[in-house]
């Protein structure tokens, strides 16, 4: 089964969970990918990693330099990527429970890349601890449906990134992604 499939089908069976029938395409991973820094070996931590679609993008950007850690709670998107990108390290964990064992390391962080449902989701103490992991110039970055954003639990994910962080910027919508997204950065964690 591809990769889209396989995606595809976790969809079917938890949409409350996957939140898109497609995966992340290349052209939102640039937009969400910008605040990497081009030198040097970042460290990156993807939350949702779903089956790689925005694992390969954060390979290509990384081009065999730095630490990549994609985060999947899925066992069977955390298998896939096990299988498809073998050097990167997969954590089949919880967003919340792989940034504690992050911080239980003392890893800093350069970018922690969200494809998480960030709308749908009733816990959202994931972006204090994603907060705590960066590095003092670092960044966190999430993709979101556009078509959420005006919806009252949309806002109030918004209010949770901008309680979690003191500057969040929100881009132009990346309309050739399915279905069409937005990126939010955020930077300078309030802790």
């Amino acid at each position: 089964m591809s990769d889209v499939l396989t995606f595809t089908f976790e969809f079917v069976r938890s949409p409350w969970a996957i939140a898109s029938p497609l995966p992340t395409s290349a052209a939102a991973c640039d937009v969400a990918l910008a605040p990497l820094p081009a030198h040097g070996d970042p460290v990156v931590v993807e939350l949702g990693a779903g089956a790689g679609a925005t694992t390969a993008c954060v390979q290509r950007r990384l081009g065999g330099r730095g630490r990549h850690i994609a985060v999947e709670v899925n066992p069977r998107l955390a298998r896939v990527l096990e299988n498809r990108f073998p050097d990167v390290e997969v954590v089949y964990a919880d967003a919340g429970k792989a940034l504690a064992g992050l911080a239980e390391h003392d890893v800093a962080v350069d970018l922690v890349f969200s494809t998480l449902p960030l709308s749908f989701a009733e816990d959202r103490s994931f972006l204090s601890a994603a907060g705590a992991l960066l590095s003092p110039t670092g960044a966190f970055s999430q993709v979101q449906h556009s078509w959420t954003r005006p919806l009252p639990w949309a806002k109030e994910a918004e209010r949770a990134l901008r309680a979690a962080f003191e500057e969040v910027v929100v881009s132009r919508t990346v309309w050739r992604n399915a279905p069409p997204a937005t990126i939010t950065i955020a930077r300078r964690p309030r802790y």
